[in-house]
């Protein structure tokens, strides 16, 4: 018998939510290019069930038979047509779900990154085929979450966030949070790419003597011990482009 194949299925914290109540029988991934992929899906596969923003796995579902396309509502927010009947094998109340970097030793996604943040790529959009290795890790990994729970404290914003997409020549893809983007190593956190290239920018600004400004959610990220919202020539927000002269066009339509 052919072994089966693993795939990766992204959700949030309300879709898995929303699969669950809608009796855990259909998996469903955007149209457009997606549906080439989608169409590769065997009856026997296994789909990793991974949830964005709290970055841990919360099931493993068995592909039950052949994909198909549906406009049926089962979400709230988005339709996800292209369709894959399964079954629920494993699944984890996000409290008790599997922590991904708890895994960066056993899954080759954390191999050979040039940066420590680099892993959160793997995870930005689904179905994605995964090696039979890091699907079998995975796999063992939630049936020991099963036989030994370990309850973890769950961030309610994160597990109600909805990622930010964009089109790719793939189709669309997940913007990962800071949350996905940071990874724990030996205790501290490590701080991600993003953090270092904004603490960059922003002493560039200071060096040239310009005022500089930074989104109200980064003011509490730091590098180095310089904290952003505290730095010298900090704006509190953003001039206004157009003043009430100017918001204007001649003939009364506006800008």
């Amino acid at each position: 018998m052919a072994e089966p194949t693993y795939w990766l299925d992204l959700f949030t914290g309300t879709t898995w939510d929303e699969f669950l109540q809608a009796g855990g029988t259909v998996s469903g991934f955007r149209k457009g290019r997606r549906w080439a992929t989608v169409k590769k899906i065997k009856q026997g596969d296994y789909f990793l069930c991974y949830m964005t923003g709290l970055s841990r796995w919360v099931g493993l579902l068995e592909v039950t038979g052949k994909p198909y396309q549906d406009e049926g509502q089962i979400w709230k927010d988005e339709n996800y047509p292209c369709r894959v009947p399964v079954r629920v094998v494993i699944s984890l109340e996000p409290e008790y779900g599997v922590p991904v970097i708890n895994m960066k030793d056993q899954l080759s996604v954390f191999e050979g990154l040039k940066s420590p943040s680099r892993w959160s790529g793997a995870f930005r959009g689904s179905p994605s085929r995964w090696k039979n290795s890091d699907g079998e890790a995975v796999v063992r990994s939630l049936e020991d979450a099963v036989k030994n729970p370990i309850a973890r404290k769950v961030d309610q914003a994160k597990l109600k966030r909805k990622p930010v997409s964009v089109k790719a020549k793939s189709g669309s893809v997940t913007i990962p949070d800071s949350g996905d983007q940071e990874v724990i190593e030996n205790g501290p956190v490590k701080v991600s790419d993003h953090t270092e290239i904004q603490w960059l920018l922003l002493k560039l600004g200071m060096d040239l003597g310009l005022d500089i400004w930074v989104a109200k959610n980064d003011k509490g990220r730091s590098f180095q011990g310089n904290i952003f919202g505290e730095l010298p020539r900090m704006k509190s927000e953003l001039p206004l482009q157009f003043d009430e002269a100017t918001k204007y066009l001649s003939g009364g339509h506006r800008c």
